[in-house]
């Protein structure tokens, strides 16, 4: 069930209300008795817990690993310098 937010048109006392979508609207405040309007809000956003959520909830191992590939130490290429001038 949504939370819904009202203002006092006499008071400008703010209040939230936990109803269902097709219940009856507060229409009374709970401070002063005089008519309340409902605020237009943006809601809560998706609050996502844990250590991942592609990586360990949906994502299919199929033998490979979601870190890049480790190099080699026999891929390393040998370097020469040249004998400094003098």
């Amino acid at each position: 069930m949504p939370t819904y937010e009202y203002v006092c048109t006499i008071c400008s006392h703010e209040f939230e209300a936990f109803h269902g979508i097709n219940a009856e609207r507060v229409k009374k405040c709970p401070k002063c008795g005089s008519p309340v309007e409902r605020k237009i809000s943006a809601g809560t956003g998706l609050l996502f817990k844990g250590s991942g959520f592609y990586i360990t909830d949906y994502k299919k191992n199929n033998g490979d690993s979601s870190s890049p590939p480790e190099k080699k130490s026999n891929d390393k290429k040998e370097t020469k310098t040249k004998p400094a001038a003098s």
